[in-house]
């Protein structure tokens, strides 16, 4: 029964869900900046103290599931952008993360990055940086 008790306290651990509603680890719905439709579903997993994450699921029916990031320059370059990493590098700062990498794969191009959890958990604001310039989108908790 021990055993048991143990496995269960390190399911979250093995599973990457969150056990902190105020972390950013877990599954998030992104939103389309043009059309305002549900987009995708990245995985926001923490390694090694910073933040991962990568393209789970298209929402979109008529999402092709073999598009591929042609628009990329590194590595990612016409890779599949399903299982794709498009965020690394994000370490905890106070409330938020920041000093992280952030892909478009839409566009290929790489932005620094900061997230925000907000909402009691339930939101992520997503702020990506060109210079003194950003946007920020906000991510709904899918998990």
């Amino acid at each position: 029964m021990r055993h048991l008790a143990l496995l269960l306290s390190l399911l979250p651990a093995l599973t990457g869900a969150a056990t902190d509603p105020l972390s950013p680890v877990g599954a998030w719905r992104t939103v389309d900046d043009a059309t305002k439709k549900p987009k995708s579903i990245v995985r926001i997993l923490e390694k090694d103290g910073s933040l991962v994450a990568t393209v789970e699921k298209f929402l979109d029916p008529a999402a092709d599931p073999g598009k591929k990031c042609t628009q990329c320059s590194d590595e990612r370059k016409d890779q599949p952008i399903l299982g794709m990493t498009i965020m690394s590098g994000l370490k905890k700062d106070g409330d938020a993360w920041s000093g992280g990498r952030i892909l478009d794969p839409e566009n290929g191009k790489t932005y620094r990055c900061t997230v925000n959890v907000v909402d009691q958990g339930r939101r992520l604001e997503m702020r990506g940086y060109v210079g003194i310039f950003f946007r920020t989108q906000v991510w709904e908790r899918a998990d």
